[in-house]
């Protein structure tokens, strides 16, 4: 075999691995976005008629306790808990864990709580490091709340304590920066309470970005498409991902992730599997752990999904900040992967093993590097002259509209069950931000998950500082979130 036809072979064969890659997460997109149609019309006809107050007068209704990890949140962590008591539930607690802030934190709630030391019962089923005391609020609207002042461990470690402290059924795992809609809890909870022949074990719903949103009072008064273009950008993202990829992966039993932004989960598998691992993806970690753990036991078990908004949260609205939350997603990925490996393609996992697995694998790690080894392949190609420029634009256009219809269809999903958006010329924003996202926010999110990968292979094991610009009402002073978090 000469040099030519060497090379001829080398592209031939490299070819038909980029087409038959192309193909398959095309597929499997397009599978998931059908998937995820059906099981929304399904729930939307199922839960039309859902009387949630049944529930909230219920003595049945499960107990439930709202961790909060706090760790240098002065500036807002008094208007984060008179948030929390907008919910609609009864049998709750508050637990929020000041993760050895070293603002003022701490002080801003012993102030605006009442708080008094008080002696409280704590059996450490899940190591963590060490609790300085417990304090209770003496003012009779926040009875239930409880503040926990620990040393300095990470989010992971101050949701095991949260974990420890509670005495409830349910635990809810919620980001201090959170906004929860009023009815977060109830139909969180209804999941626990349907009877099935699965014991269900944990619980998600929908995460939507309140960049631009009226906050009034602890709730979103008034529902805006986010000023920011990478903000707007990230709208796209997040509906795509909550609406056309973790409802399809619920409905399949594959779900492996939980959004950290907000999580209810049973206290007792959690403590059974070990509590949040010390991992830069706790939150996916922590799903992948339990089902492994229910596996293992051949115990039946299923995640549930709930497709409806029930939490807001702020994106980043910088290139830098945005660089470090998606290197951080990309870290944490590898390393849940990697940990679980075992997982990969075995049926004793079931769907997740053989489905939910695989595809994280292929394509939420492996996507971006392959993405740029084929455009790398291709400029090769092409300065070679082995490819056709008319070839590279008819590959291009293809990729392009499929991109646009996929962000279409997920605008189409929004508007044709929960409408938030309720002002036609937001929509059409929202429509004009996917015709703009291939070429602006995908190379970006593509730079920073390559450069994940390079940093988890050196070793990077660290969050990274987090600046948030703040909701509407709030002053325009960004909230520096420290590394050690």
């Amino acid at each position: 075999m000469n040099y030519d036809e060497f090379i001829r072979f080398i592209s031939f064969f490299l070819d038909r691995i980029f087409i038959s890659y192309a193909f398959l997460l095309i597929f499997s997109y397009t599978v998931l976005s059908i998937i995820s149609g059906i099981a929304l019309n399904y729930y939307l006809k199922k839960n039309s008629f859902v009387d949630y107050n049944v529930i909230l007068d219920s003595p049945l209704a499960p107990s439930v306790s709202v961790l909060v990890p706090a760790f240098n949140e002065a500036k807002t962590i008094v208007d984060n808990v008179e948030s929390i008591y907008t919910i609609h539930y009864n049998n709750f607690d508050v637990i929020i864990i000041n993760d050895g802030s070293t603002d003022s934190t701490f002080e801003e709630l012993l102030e605006a709580f009442k708080l008094e030391k008080v002696n409280f019962a704590v059996n450490a089923e899940i190591p963590t490091k060490e609790v300085r005391g417990i304090y209770k609020s003496t003012l009779s609207t926040y009875s239930n709340l409880i503040v926990v002042d620990k040393e300095n461990g990470g989010k992971a470690d101050a949701l095991n304590v949260g974990i420890n402290v509670s005495n409830k059924a349910l635990f809810m795992a919620i980001d201090a920066d959170s906004i929860l809609e009023p009815d977060a809890v109830l139909k969180l909870v209804k999941p626990f309470l349907e009877r099935t022949d699965r014991r269900v074990i944990a619980a998600g719903g929908v995460v939507r970005i309140a960049n631009s949103c009226v906050v009034e009072k602890g709730r979103i008064a008034e529902v805006r498409i986010p000023r920011n273009i990478l903000a707007r950008m990230q709208v796209l993202e997040y509906t795509r991902s909550f609406l056309m990829g973790r409802m399809a992966w619920a409905k399949l039993d594959g779900l492996i992730i939980i959004s950290g932004a907000m999580g209810m989960f049973e206290r007792e598998i959690v403590i059974q599997s070990g509590g949040y691992a010390h991992s830069i993806g706790e939150d996916m970690e922590l799903v992948v752990r339990i089902r492994r753990y229910m596996s293992e036991n051949r115990e039946k078990y299923k995640i549930e999904y709930v497709p409806d908004p029930l939490c807001w949260t702020e994106a980043p609205v910088d290139l830098k900040v945005f660089g470090r939350q998606r290197s951080r997603w990309t870290r944490g990925t590898i390393e849940t992967l990697t940990d679980h490996s075992k997982i990969f393609l075995s049926p004793r996992y079931g769907a997740m093993g053989i489905l939910g697995y695989p595809f994280w694998f292929l394509f939420e790690w492996l996507a971006p590097l392959v993405e740029v080894l084929g455009i790398i392949y291709m400029i090769v190609l092409f300065l070679t002259d082995n490819l056709s420029l008319d070839f590279v634009l008819i590959t291009s256009l293809f990729v392009y509209t499929f991109a646009v219809f996929f962000s279409t269809c997920a605008i189409l999903y929004e508007e044709l069950t929960f409408h938030r958006y309720e002002r036609k010329m937001d929509v059409f924003r929202l429509w004009i931000a996917a015709l703009l996202e291939p070429f602006l926010l995908h190379p970006i999110s593509l730079f920073f998950a390559v450069k994940g990968n390079v940093e988890y292979l050196m070793g990077n094991r660290s969050w990274g500082k987090m600046e948030r610009k703040g909701f509407q009402h709030h002053k325009n002073k960004p909230k520096k979130v420290d590394s050690k978090n």
